[in-house]
């Protein structure tokens, strides 16, 4: 087992809390609690704001040493589809990072990078699934497809699934490639009873330490809970030699609704 890097993923309905309010700085406070080396955001844009960032780049570089990933390579967009990712200033990015649709009512989407934390490189897909069980079925099929080009990597799947059935949707395609790490419930905040939000790897054991950021301020900040694990640079470093798990990525399972 080698030395942990921590990620995490994060709904922040739109910079509003619980209760409505938009305050985008509370999202940004809870961030620099966390301190992760990698956070993914799913809605992390204001629909009537459109083009403004919702966070503040110099102070969250400051307060948490953490900058965005730009996808777009325009200076006011700090994500793709309303995703964003931040990283710490270590992080090697190992091709150029690149949004991929993925349908459904809603304009949903993911963001794909190959990255270097400083453990070995890896291949990352950081996601908001809609809310339709037929549709996140599509969408798991998507994300399996384009996860499995390239050369065989280590993968980390996270981000906010919209499942939280065991087997089913996208999780019936998921879990048989990735496995079921823990998985505690994040939402709704105030009393969090679904597992919605998601941190998979492969292979399996790269995830490990998995646990919900449940204090006073993130209870506060959004109608979800960040979801944090620990990543094992053990295996990020052994890569994928010769396929074996990561052979799965390509052959998308038959699930049940």
């Amino acid at each position: 087992m080698g030395e942990a890097v921590r990620v995490a993923t994060y709904n922040v309905h739109r910079g509003r809390g619980p209760a409505g309010r938009f305050r985008p700085e509370r999202i940004a406070q809870v961030i620099a609690e966390i301190r992760p080396d990698l956070i993914t955001l799913q809605e992390a844009q204001h629909y009537l704001r459109p083009g403004k960032p919702m966070f503040d780049a110099p102070w969250l570089e400051k307060s948490a040493d953490l900058r965005p990933l730009s996808v777009t390579g325009r200076p006011d967009e700090q994500g793709w589809r309303s995703n964003v990712l931040l990283l710490r200033p270590h992080a090697t990015l190992l091709s150029p990072p690149r949004g991929l649709r993925l349908g459904g009512w809603e304009p949903r989407g993911a963001i794909l990078a190959e990255l270097d934390l400083g453990g070995g490189p890896f291949r990352l897909a950081a996601a908001h699934l809609s809310l339709g069980a037929a549709t996140r079925r599509r969408q798991g099929q998507a994300l399996l497809r384009a996860l499995g080009t390239g050369p065989p990597l280590p993968t980390l799947l996270m981000g906010d699934l919209n499942e939280w059935r065991p087997g089913a949707s996208v999780l019936g395609l998921l879990e048989p490639v990735f496995g079921a790490p823990a998985h505690p419930p994040t939402f709704p905040s105030f009393r969090p009873l679904l597992a919605l939000d998601r941190i998979l790897g492969l292979p399996h054991g790269l995830v490990r330490s998995v646990w919900v950021h449940d204090t006073p301020a993130s209870r506060r900040a959004s109608d979800h809970l960040p979801l944090v694990a620990e990543i094992d640079t053990g295996l990020l470093g052994r890569g994928m030699a010769g396929g074996g798990e990561g052979a799965a990525l390509s052959e998308p399972h038959s699930p049940r609704a």
